[in-house]
């Protein structure tokens, strides 16, 4: 197997031993039919020399990657789901399957499958994919990085020729499995799980862990500290990630402990939308009846997971010290959603005061103008001011009319253009901009369901990379 120079097995999670996953099978699929073969996202971890078979035998098949983890690990977590305490979980449809060193940062990231086959944590589950989820995760990733959202990656999707039954959509249908990568799966709810069990030791272990590799800044600090500083970078981290995924206008859907990991990235999309304009009562996931998780109050579901793991980290912590570093989400998490905005807008920070009151009248614009849509506003206004000519000579022009607008446009006057000869790229001389609302989404699986035609699922990928490329937003 011919693997790039880039490629640096670095098998960690599996030294952690018995209590925190299980060796699993793949379930051997009757076909395997590539779909989507990321080799933008191969290439960080010297991946992308695989030949097509290769490829198969690694990501369909799951022989073991040359020098990697010798085991499919089905890793072990609890979780809130709803607010609900569930003992019962676990990679049900999903395994850890190598771990790898990334080029230019040497950052430790996971391939972790969804969709593999059963596991012991499948509880009632087929362990099986829909192959429309699996699209519709594709472009998720795909989306949100362009937007500037740390994110899993898909690296590959391929489907697998089973026929599945689902309550909740046509079925028989069709099935995959895909491999993310990711910068860890290790979630709230790992934490939660040894809680549960009253197992200090193995909190202190899985601390120990994670400093070592995420957090390496870290070393030297006894345990009790440790754990205090840990939870304090953790939620830096998740408040930049709520932070960003209101900038982009997404909202997640299921914001559960299990679905939240410790060095903030987003992944695992199931019911997810994004918001065709600002509506803090937007939901994504039709069963969040409440509308627990909906728009406006997912910062708030992220501080809610984060007191669940500082709750199990007092069993090796001092209560004062931790209480202050969740107590610092607050903060963090207004800073965020400050630079995430102004970030989307490209323009260069000015002061505090004068940032809030720009992300403050950005919103207000997105929830009060007839007619404007989430993405457009960021598209017509990138680079402040040196987009003003072509945003008032654009298909919105008229849009951009009364107080609330020219409140906005003073506001935005006032910060400078952050890189503004990304307006150059081709991306911006387009009347519209990318979008990823539901019937988009509806419409190409529509496609391939009845006609096997990939060309509109291929046609948005390649579109959403050139808005990547456009927006050039560094994803933390």
């Amino acid at each position: 197997m011919p693997l790039g120079p880039a490629y640096r097995p670095d098998p960690r999670f599996q030294a952690l031993g018995a209590e925190f996953s299980d060796p699993v099978e793949p379930a051997d699929f009757p076909k395997a039919i590539i779909r989507l073969r990321n080799d933008r996202i191969a290439a960080r971890v010297g991946l992308e020399t695989l030949s097509d078979a290769e490829w198969v035998e690694a990501f369909a098949r799951f022989e073991p990657l040359p020098d990697n983890q010798p085991d499919r690990l089905a890793m072990r977590y609890h979780g809130h789901q709803f607010r609900t305490y569930n003992p019962d979980l676990g990679d049900g449809r999903g395994f850890l399957f190598a771990q790898l060193r990334e080029k230019g940062t040497d950052r430790l990231l996971d391939l972790g499958t969804k969709g593999s086959g059963r596991t012991p944590w499948s509880r009632d589950g087929d362990g099986r994919l829909t192959l429309k989820g699996a699209v519709r995760e594709a472009l998720a990733t795909e989306m949100l990085e362009a937007l500037g959202v740390p994110t899993s990656k898909t690296l590959s999707l391929i489907e697998t020729g089973e026929q599945l039954a689902r309550h909740d959509e046509p079925s028989p249908t069709r099935s995959a499995v895909i491999v993310r990568l990711s910068h860890s799966h290790i979630r709230f709810g790992t934490f939660q799980r040894l809680a549960y069990f009253d197992r200090a030791d193995l909190i202190a272990q899985l601390i120990e862990h994670v400093v070592e590799a995420y957090y390496p800044e870290l070393a030297g600090l006894d345990t009790p500290a440790k754990a205090a500083a840990l939870l304090a970078e953790v939620a830096k981290r998740a408040a930049r990630l709520a932070g960003r995924w209101t900038a982009a206008g997404f909202v997640h859907g299921v914001l559960n402990t299990d679905n939240l990991n410790i060095t903030g990235e987003s992944f695992d999309y199931g019911p997810y939308r994004f918001a065709p304009r600002y509506d803090p009562d937007f939901t994504a996931a039709y069963f969040d009846h409440s509308g627990l998780y909906r728009f406006g109050r997912q910062a708030e579901a992220v501080f809610w997971n984060l007191n669940q793991l500082a709750g199990c980290l007092t069993l090796v912590g001092e209560t004062d010290p931790l209480v202050e570093a969740l107590n610092s989400f607050g903060e963090a998490w207004m800073s965020e959603l400050r630079g995430a905005i102004l970030n989307r807008l490209g323009v260069k920070p000015l002061d505090p005061e004068a940032d809030a009151a720009l992300a403050t009248a950005a919103l207000k614009l997105l929830g009060e103008a007839e007619g404007l849509r989430w993405e457009p506003l960021f598209f017509d206004w990138f680079c402040g001011v040196a987009s003003e000519a072509r945003a008032m000579g654009g298909v919105r022009r008229e849009v951009y009319a009364g107080e609330t607008f020219e409140a906005f446009r003073r506001l935005l006057a006032e910060h400078e253009p952050d890189r503004p000869e990304r307006l150059k790229a081709g991306y911006f001389a387009k009347p519209e901009p990318q979008e990823l609302l539901y019937d988009e989404i509806e419409a190409i699986w529509e496609r391939i369901a009845e006609a096997d035609d990939w060309s509109g699922f291929e046609a948005k990928i390649a579109a959403i990379g050139v808005a990547r490329e456009g927006y050039g937003i560094a994803v933390p």
